[in-house]
């Protein structure tokens, strides 16, 4: 019997999906993408080579791997395909550089809602004019798209081959948003026609991989396969249960894989939480363990040493330390079975670590997170000292040889989100990892 794996980030993202993905996949007979767009960035490197990905999974640089990309993700066609009047990079053709087959493949569920250029303007435009209350999103179109899906009037892989549909379609939605980035923002209507010819010429070099993802993937599992779900972003940032409105456009909890797929939830049998042995946050909203400690400070000592920006807009990520009330929220929301814990050589050199096990509230302790941005912003972490082991972990592929203390970190990590760690990142590289617990196995 296959396996179902769902992987997912169990913080505000960045924790390292690509790489656990791209670890996994040599048992899967699947990888499918299931939320968010080309606003995620997964970082692979592979005998020292560094790949970027953002929409394709990152599955595709294991030979062989069939791809899906789900109807939850919505999809920017000028991403995938390229567009030099854009000055946009195909992230096929990216594939393709490191010598990966791709096309034949990928396949893109007809379902997916378009990113369109005018949600990139929309995005910008509210951002400009938020100011200093601004969400902090990548600017890229991801929420105005998500908008449009629920509002029914997206405009989907399916309608490309149908042109006269196509058009209608189109024309209703950039008429809506051009009339609110004219008359409300003050900005220059994007042009119908360009946009047009440009999803046209797109829907000719996707064709051969448009398909019903949800009957491949049916299929699969009717023949026993293993199946990796690929999430995007982190739990801390779904819609629904992330620190809202600091928040993404989507579901990126466990339960997003079966949504964004059309598999039915009882096919989902593991699902695998990734933690960084600290924690980070990119652009706005609270962060209860942020290391404000200025630039000679710990915060920053872990952003050099973890090469903490951002894989999509090289934003500096905000980093603090590991924090177990938040992870223990994330590790209900998600159903995790087991930890993956990453990049536990970014703290080697450090004399003590901190670990955040409780909060204060208003004088009050308390062991669950508040609902929202508006309680989180107000804790107080309560903080639990461990001394750090100082010595390299980089590249340790054997959990018995790393130093005494570190082990002892991981297995207070374990003890305080009563969660097992089934997998230790000790380095970027596919072969810097400990396995204590495959997820197939």
């Amino acid at each position: 019997m296959g396996k179902s794996v769902v992987v997912i980030g169990a913080q505000w993202g960045d924790e390292g999906k690509g790489k656990v993905v791209d670890l996994l996949t040599d048992r899967a007979q699947a990888v499918v993408r299931f939320q968010g767009g080309h606003n995620a960035g997964h970082t692979l490197v592979i005998k020292g080579k560094k790949t970027a990905l953002n929409l394709i999974p990152s599955g595709v640089m294991r030979e062989g791997a069939p791809c899906y990309i789900g109807n939850g993700v919505v999809l920017s066609l000028a991403h995938i395909c390229g567009n030099p009047r854009l000055g946009i990079k195909s992230e096929l053709e990216t594939v393709e550089a490191t010598g990966m087959e791709v096309r034949s493949r990928l396949k893109i569920s007809e379902a997916a809602p378009l990113v369109l250029p005018i949600h990139a303007r929309l995005d910008q435009a509210r951002e400009k004019a938020r100011g200093e209350a601004k969400i902090g999103t990548t600017g890229k179109g991801i929420g105005p798209a998500y908008e449009d899906k629920i509002a029914r009037r997206a405009v989907r892989v399916g309608d490309l081959y149908q042109r006269d549909l196509l058009a209608a379609k189109l024309g209703e939605l950039m008429a809506y948003h051009n009339f609110v980035l004219s008359h409300y923002y003050k900005e220059a209507p994007e042009d119908f026609q360009q946009t047009l010819d440009d999803l046209l010429a797109y829907a000719e070099v996707i064709k051969p991989m448009v398909a019903d993802v949800t009957e491949h993937l049916r299929q699969h599992l009717k023949r026993g396969d293993n199946v990796l779900f690929e999430g995007a972003q982190g739990a801390l940032l779904d819609i629904d249960h992330g620190t809202y409105p600091f928040v993404t456009s989507s579901n990126t909890t466990a339960g997003g894989a079966a949504t964004g797929t059309g598999v039915g939830p009882r096919e989902l049998d593991y699902v695998l939480g990734i933690v960084k042995a600290y924690a980070t946050r990119v652009g706005s909203g609270p962060f209860p363990t942020e290391l404000e400690d200025g630039p000679e400070g710990i915060g920053a000592h872990i952003r050099k040493v973890g090469d903490e920006f951002g894989t999509v807009t090289r934003r500096p990520r905000r980093c603090g330390w590991f924090d177990a009330v938040a992870a223990r929220r994330s590790i209900f929301n998600n159903s995790v079975s087991g930890l993956v814990v990453t990049k536990l050589d970014v703290l080697d050199e450090l004399e003590v670590i901190r670990i955040c096990t409780g909060y204060k509230l208003d004088g009050q302790v308390i062991e669950n997170p508040p609902i929202g941005a508006e309680g989180f912003e107000k804790v107080e972490p309560i903080f639990e000292e461990l001394p750090g082991w100082q010595s390299s972990t980089f590249g340790i592929s054997r959990y018995e040889d790393l130093p005494e203390n570190a082990r002892r970190y991981l297995k207070r990590m374990e003890e305080v989100t009563e969660t097992e760690i089934a997998i230790v990142s000790t380095g970027p590289d596919r072969e810097h990892t400990i396995v204590l617990h495959h997820p197939f196995d």
